[in-house]
Order: structure tokens, then C-alpha cells, then sequence
């Protein structure tokens, strides 16, 4: 879908900003907010069809250049994988490292996801698919890839009492499911981050936390959450998001779904751009509202109400609260129709006050996050936000009701102790058969000998390749792109 030309220019700005901030240093500005990065357009009102066509056809290409020279220039401007962007793009993981092999769904002893993940400079592959279930939380070490989209069958479930990368830093994380539940401990989330910086989180589903979903607080920095799915807080709080006191924040691509609140609530430095919400409770997008200064640019993005909601689709917003919105719009009309009308700045005040709207995005991470309309956002969090090579049944009916635009959906409210079961609960998971070879060194034997390795050497899978990826990220990688949604989730949604 073509962007208006306002939005091209915003993409275009934010590039050209980010690829010369990175050409005079190889990490993110420490104060961006002086670049000049406004919304400059061309009056469409004097342009012909064919000069608009031709300019927005200069304008992708523009665009494609400057990303692609963020993206190769400089090795230290590798991406984690293709599509990475963001602040937590330039993440490494646990590039260099061994790989580790989750070989069952034990909560812990070998071959377990805990023990894989609890020493750093590792790769962590899945031998298997199904539910691994916590009974305490489980600690991610730093310098760590967690790579669910290798696990056979349906994919990877984390359920239980939670994942933190608290204290951590350099991890990668793509396709797995993070499902805390009533059994976790009151007051924890699915997925935490404290004190933890430079992570990428990619295509996952983080759902029934107790207190939040995520969480991302004490000082992290550098961290990218794309094409993710966060859904269904529940007891005692069924909230979305806690990012507080933190700094450089991606938020895009994401699906915020029937949480009573914080979707997320931005307190720092936080780019949101093209997120979906959609049955929010009490509020949507929440601000910071402290008394210090926070700069959040809300670029792009969906609010559709759904049963549950009001019409405080953004609120909590404070004068110290420094917002820059463009692009977004806002659908309260429960007609089972994506016909949403643009926001306006009035939108994101309420009782509590209102934010100081800015000119300018405030933040420019070196590579840039991809901003699309907010319809084509819609479309593509629909096709492939989550788990989403292999949707289980909780996601198929997230995404059900997603797309009855106002007619379905419910928050599991903060007062239920039952908590997921209020909405069916986990259903099942299957397992699979790995491809011949991969169960040895994570590479299946067919890749190997289609990209010139030798099956035989299970040390081709950690050797680098011209373009600075290890062998083994490469086939990981290619995974996450020639393994489209299954047709019946699609076929499910509708």
C-alpha cells in the first residue's frame, strides 16, 4: 500500500537522519532531539496523478537506499537478522558462540530451555515443539539467541512463571510463545526486562501476565519489541506493558489486545509506531504522567474499540509528556468495519491533562524502523504478528477477534482469579519431526548442501560468511522467511 506523501517524507527524514548520525558514530545519539527531522511533504493538492506516482516511486527508492546503506556500510550496522530495526537491531546475540540444543520439555536438567539459557554466548536451537511448563522463572543470559522459529510442529510455548532477561544484555529472541498464567507469581510478568539493554524481541506472543505482559523498567535501553503480540493481562492487574524509567525503545508492528490498561505506559525515551490496539479497558496508549520529562513518537498507529473498551483510546498524558503524532488513526465505532477517523491531539487528553505535542519525531536509531500506513500495519499484524508460522488456537482466536473490528473480545478483568481459563486456557501444542541433519548441528543436511556446506562438518554451521553472519543464523534466518502463517490460521481469523 502507497504512503500518503506526508508519511513518505517522515520515512524518508527518519532514515537520511538515522544514516547520518550513524556515519559520525556507530551507536544511537545520546540526545537526538536537535536533528531535524520534520514532516516536510509536497502540496498534493498542486500534483498530478502521474507526478504524484512518479514521486512516490522516487521516494520508496530513496528510502530503500538509505536503509540499505544503514544496513551494510558498516559491519557494526548488521542487522540481528533481516528486518531487524529499531533500537535493538544492531543486537548480536549469540553470533560467535556454541550452539545449544533444547532436546525436551523438561522445566529443567539437561537439555531443558532453563539450562540452554543459562550460560551466555550461545545460540539456543529446539529439537522439539510443545509446552515447556515453569515452575519458577526462568533467567536468560546475555550474548544469548533464543531461536523458537527452529523448534518442529507448532512451535515453542514458555508457560508458567515467567522469563527475565533482567541484568542482561545482547540477546536475540524470535517465535516463541511466553505465556505466564494465574499459577505464576502475583505481581510478575510474562516477559521482564530490568537493568537490561541492546535485545531485539521478533514475532512473538507474550500473553496472561499476572502483573504486566512485558515489562521493560529500571533503566533498559536499546531494545526493539516488533511484530509481537501482547494480549490478555490478567489477576490482579490485566495490563499490557510497564516501560518505565527507560531509554532508546522501539515499539512497532505490535498487536496490544483486551488489556485493561498500559498499552503500553511509555515513561522515557519510546518510539510507537504502526501497533494495532484493539479492546483496550479502562485506557489504550497510556503516557508517562510523572513529573519527569519523557519524549514518546506515535507515528502510524490503529485504535480500534472492541467490547470492552471506552473511548479512551490514549490518556494519562501530562504536560512533562513530550508527544509527536502523525499517521494515526482511531475506529470507536464497533461496526465490524476498519473505517477509522484521523487522531487528533485532543484525543490523548483526559481528566488527568494533556501532553505537550512536539514537531518532530524525537528519536533515530540507526536503523530505522520501516513505517507503513496505519491500514497496511493492520494488514500485515493480521497475516503475521505472534508465533506466527504456526499459530496455535489462543492466537488463531486473538486474531478472530481482532478482525470482527468491534464485535468480539473480552479483557479477562483484574478482580477473576480464574485467569486464562476465563478464555479457554492453553489448548495444545504439537511437537514434530526435525529436517534430516539439524538435530547435529542445527542445520538441516538439505540447506547445507543447497548453500555449498558440508553435512558432514558440524563446524560449517558456526563459521561466519561474507555478509558477518554465522552459517547456523543464516538457516535460522531463511526459516523465518520461507515458513509463511499456516493457510488455516489465516482461514481461521476470518
Amino acid at each position: 500500500m502507497k504512503l500518503p506523501c506526508r508519511i513518505l517524507g517522515l520515512v524518508i527524514a527518519l532514515t537520511c537522519s538515522a544514516l547520518a548520525s550513524a556515519a559520525t558514530s556507530p551507536t544511537p545519539p545520546a540526545d537526538p532531539a536537535a536533528a531535524n527531522t520534520g514532516t516536510q511533504g509536497t502540496d498534493e493538492a498542486n500534483l498530478t496523478d502521474a507526478q504524484r506516482a512518479a514521486e512516490e516511486k522516487s521516494a520508496d527508492a530513496a528510502a530503500a537506499a538509505a536503509k540499505q546503506a544503514v544496513d551494510t556500510a558498516n559491519p557494526k550496522h548488521l542487522p540481528a537478522f533481516p528486518g531487524a530495526e529499531g533500537f535493538g537491531a544492531l543486537a548480536t546475540g549469540g553470533r560467535g558462540g556454541e550452539i545449544v540444543h533444547v532436546t525436551n520439555l523438561n522445566d529443567s536438567g539437561d537439555g531443558s530451555f532453563r539450562d540452554a539459557v543459562s550460560k551466555p554466548n550461545r545460540i539456543v536451537v529446539f529439537d522439539v515443539g510443545g509446552i515447556i511448563n515453569i515452575t519458577k522463572e526462568v533467567t536468560v543470559s546475555s550474548n544469548t539467541t533464543i531461536a523458537g522459529q527452529s523448534a518442529p510442529g507448532d512451535g515453542i510455548c514458555i508457560y508458567g512463571n515467567g522469563v527475565s532477561l533482567g541484568g542482561q544484555s545482547n540477546i536475540i529472541v524470535r517465535y516463541v510463545r511466553f505465556r505466564q498464567g494465574i499459577a505464576g507469581n502475583k505481581g510478575s510478568k510474562a516477559l521482564g526486562m530490568d537493568k537490561s539493554s541492546n535485545i531485539i524481541i521478533d514475532h512473538c506472543s507474550i500473553e496472561w501476565g499476572r502483573w504486566d505482559d512485558i515489562g521493560m523498567t529500571v533503566g533498559s535501553t536499546t531494545i526493539t519489541l516488533q511484530n509481537c503480540i501482547m494480549a490478555e493481562g490478567i489477576n490482579p492487574q490485566s495490563f499490557g506493558a510497564l516501560i518505565d524509567t527507560v531509554t532508546n525503545i522501539s515499539l512497532s508492528h505490535n498487536l496490544w489486545m483486551s488489556n485493561e490498561s498500559r498499552n503500553p505506559k511509555a515513561k522515557g525515551t519510546v518510539q510507537y509506531i504502526n501497533n494495532v490496539v484493539y479492546n483496550w479497558g479502562i485506557t489504550g496508549l497510556c503516557g508517562g504522567h510523572s513529573g519527569a520529562n519523557h519524549d514518546l513518537d506515535v507515528i502510524a498507529n490503529y485504535f480500534i474499540k472492541g467490547p470492552s473498551s471506552n473511548n479512551q483510546f490514549a490518556g494519562q498524558f501530562l504536560p512533562t509528556d513530550h508527544v509527536f503524532q502523525d499517521g494515526n488513526l482511531v475506529d470507536l465505532d464497533l461496526d465490524g468495519t476498519l473505517n477509522g477517523k484521523p487522531v487528533t491531539e485532543a484525543g490523548f487528553s483526559d481528566k488527568n491533562g494533556s501532553p505537550t505535542f512536539v514537531k518532530a519525531p524525537a528519536m533515530h536509531p540507526a536503523i530505522a524502523v520501516s513505517v507503513d500506513t496505519a491500514q497496511a500495519a493492520y494488514a500485515k499484524i493480521v497475516d503475521g504478528a505472534g508465533c506466527s508460522l504456526h499459530r496455535d488456537s489462543v492466537d488463531v482466536r486473538l486474531i478472530r477477534e481482532l478482525t470482527s473490528l468491534g464485535k468480539t473480545g473480552k479483557t479477562l478483568p483484574h478482580t477473576d482469579p480464574t485467569g486464562e481459563a476465563l478464555a479457554g486456557g492453553m489448548g495444545e501444542i504439537k511437537s514434530g519431526t526435525l529436517p534430516a541433519g539439524a538435530d547435529k548441528n542445527g542445520i538441516s543436511d538439505a540447506w547445507e548442501k543447497a548453500h555449498g556446506l558440508n553435512p558432514n562438518d558440524p563446524a560449517d554451521a558456526t563459521k561466519l560468511n561474507a555478509a558477518g553472519y554465522m552459517n547456523i543464523e543464516d538457516y535460522l534466518n531463511s526459516l523465518a522467511v520461507t515458513a509463511a502463517p499456516k493457510a488455516e490460521s489465516a482461514a481461521a481469523a476470518k
